[in-house]
């Protein structure tokens, strides 16, 4: 069995110690492109926030649960302001940089195998949702989220329509639905583990959300197809 290690941590780790890139984090695609992953991105600070985000934060409500929540810059943002907020990150490098960093109420676990707690907003910024890495995993991360809210709970998080790769780069669109991606990081010549991520379009996601008993609000949209969503369970 193959072992893969952490090159995503291990990147934050180094930015964090040298407060610079050193060396780039690379990240291979399903589609045939290579980027180089900006580390500094995950450590910005509320100056830097993209008004985006500076919305899906306003709109946070009561007990908040930062899914994904990399290094904590949402959440050091959210603890200055008052609120009582959980973070929630399978990366163990990122939870200890976390904890360095201030961020008070840290559990290093992974979403779906979380369970046992209520909240008023589940947090997913900077794509966050895109842990579910296709179709049938939105669906199951809905559920799931269903289970961690309270009555009154909603559901914040932003996604992009990816069709323009297709369309501008003249890709050929997979057989699975196009906003399925496959990515690996790669760091000082390590690779880490494969993993899916998912990309949605807001026609697929609307449909998605009313088949499963949600309100979807589309709040707001950037000139680069990414859009800021709020839901919450109909009652």
């Amino acid at each position: 069995m193959t072992m893969f290690r952490d090159v995503y941590g291990e990147a934050l780790d180094d930015y964090f110690i040298h407060q610079e890139e050193k060396f780039p984090l690379i990240l291979h695609t399903s589609y045939g492109d290579q980027d180089e992953m900006p580390v500094e991105v995950f450590f910005r600070d509320a100056d830097d926030f993209p008004e985006l985000e500076f919305i899906g934060l306003s709109l946070c409500d009561g007990r908040v649960l930062d899914v994904g929540a990399g290094v904590g810059s949402h959440s050091l943002y959210l603890q200055e302001k008052g609120f009582e907020v959980d973070v929630l990150e399978i990366s163990q490098t990122a939870c200890h940089i976390m904890q360095q960093r201030g961020v008070q109420h840290i559990i290093c676990q992974d979403f779906y195998e979380f369970s046992g707690q209520k909240y008023d907003t589940l947090l997913f910024l900077m794509n966050g949702v895109g842990i579910a890495g296709d179709i049938d995993g939105f669906k199951k991360l809905l559920q799931h989220s269903k289970e961690l809210l309270t009555d009154r709970g909603q559901l914040i998080f932003d996604s992009s329509d990816i069709g323009y790769l297709y369309e501008d780069y003249n890709i050929k669109k997979p057989n699975h639905y196009f906003g399925e991606i496959q990515y690996q990081y790669e760091y000082k010549g390590q690779k880490g583990n494969p993993f899916k991520w998912l990309y949605l379009d807001q026609d697929k996601l609307i449909k998605i959300a009313h088949e499963l008993g949600w309100v979807v609000q589309i709040l707001y949209e950037d000139e680069h197809d990414q859009y800021l969503v709020r839901m919450e369970p109909k009652k």
